[in-house]
């Protein structure tokens, strides 16, 4: 399976997740798609990530390729995360065949009604395991 971790600002929802899913499914391809080059780099520095790229480009055509697309909520909606995610972006990642696991943050001016307060490292844990169940 081709599991796709897309991150913007600093990346570290993205480096969470990215060292997660290689420990829990190292047989995964995971790669790591970042909207900036600060946040690719804090994905590679764990060490997990079997590709990455940084920008538009690498969103677009990876969305069009993976199996399952995992990150903020807000990479689903345009001009999200202090604008750093492109309508191209937003539009790719929305219509991608893959399924869309998104974590639920405050940082995209939208509030998820029904979710649980949790701490982000629970989030990447469900999601985590959510993605384990998924069949390619």
């Amino acid at each position: 399976m081709e599991i796709l971790v897309i991150d913007g600002q600093g990346g570290g929802v993205g480096r969470s997740l990215v060292e997660e899913l290689k420990k829990r499914y190292p047989d995964h391809k995971v790669i790591a798609v970042g909207t900036n080059s600060a946040a690719t780099a804090n994905m590679l520095r764990g060490g997990y990530a079997d590709a990455a790229a940084t920008g538009e480009n690498a969103v677009v055509f990876n969305s069009s390729r993976a199996d399952v697309i995992v990150g903020p909520a807000g990479i689903v909606m345009a001009n999200a995360m202090y604008g750093e995610i492109t309508p191209k972006m937003s539009e790719a990642i929305s219509s991608s065949p893959a399924e869309l696991v998104l974590i639920p943050m405050n940082h995209c001016r939208a509030t998820i009604i029904g979710v649980a307060e949790k701490r982000l490292s629970e989030y990447i844990s469900d999601a985590v395991t959510f993605i384990g169940g998924i069949k390619p």
